[in-house]
């Protein structure tokens, strides 16, 4: 008798990906019915995850509301929303995927709100012998592997492939490519010293321990980021005031603080 074929890599990544989506899925089910529904769920784009966790941690003592958020790759996370996952508010890095969800109507009417533009960096560790000033800088044979979030359903991903193209590397840089899940996952990979250079959130560079160096805005799009609320949330209130809180003067100097250029900026409608 045959014995089973194994999976492939690619199998693999698949079949894990189903089964943490699954989980996910879970999860946020669960959270969403534990006490009657009492706390706010935020599916938020993982650029977001340490400027989040202070905001939620300032609306919980503001309102008394206990916000449970749910970061990953805003492609992923939309995936789950429109699968039913029990999410009150959606945060993502790009307006196409709020776009989208608007018009499977899984979004509430009047909710979308622009909250921010993120910016995208170069980081190195600290300890890193290699001094990286400009995109061009990654085609130097001594740069290694470089991390970045999968395009295929990361807005920062994206962003990092359209700024590898602007630069004129993403020949010779693509076959060193390591994706991560999300843009918080490439991150992790450059700190750990599984890659050389990551291409992350401002968002996430400036609470680290890293070197990092802004890419200018003209290589890739804007990075706009949209929050909304979802459709047939049991918290309807709570989660307009999390908007509005995010959007207000509780949130705003947090946001600003991580890197983030506002909705009133300059160029940021």
């Amino acid at each position: 008798m045959r014995g089973k074929k194994a999976l492939s890599p690619l199998g693999r990544l698949a079949l894990y990906r189903a089964i943490l989506a699954l989980g996910l899925l879970a999860t946020l089910g669960l959270t969403a019915c534990r006490g009657g529904h009492e706390e706010l769920v935020v599916s938020a784009a993982a650029d977001l995850a340490v400027a989040f966790q202070e905001i939620g941690q300032r609306f919980e003592e503001d309102t008394g509301t206990r916000v449970v958020f749910n970061f990953g790759s805003t492609g992923l996370l939309a995936r789950q929303v429109q699968a039913g996952a029990a999410v009150d508010v959606f945060a993502a890095a790009s307006t196409s995927y709020v776009d989208e969800m608007e018009r499977l109507g899984r979004v509430l009417p009047g909710t979308r709100a622009l909250y921010g533009r993120g910016r995208l960096a170069l980081w190195t560790r600290a300890d890193s012998p290699l001094r990286i000033e400009r995109m061009e800088d990654l085609a130097r044979p001594e740069v290694g592997r470089v991390a970045i979030a999968n395009p295929d359903h990361a807005p920062y991903g994206i962003a990092a492939r359209e700024a590898l193209q602007a630069a004129g590397v993403w020949e010779v840089i693509q076959p060193r490519l390591v994706l991560g899940e999300n843009v918080r996952q490439a991150l992790q990979y450059a700190e750990t010293g599984n890659v050389d250079v990551a291409l992350v959130a401002l968002s996430l560079s400036i609470p680290s321990t890293g070197r990092w160096v802004l890419v200018p805005q003209e290589m890739h799009a804007p990075i706009d980021q949209v929050l909304a609320v979802i459709q047939g949330t049991r918290r309807e209130a709570e989660a307009r005031r999390f908007i509005a809180f995010v959007n207000g003067p509780q949130g705003r100097p947090i946001m600003r603080r991580y890197g983030f250029l506002l909705p009133g900026d300059e160029g940021v409608r």
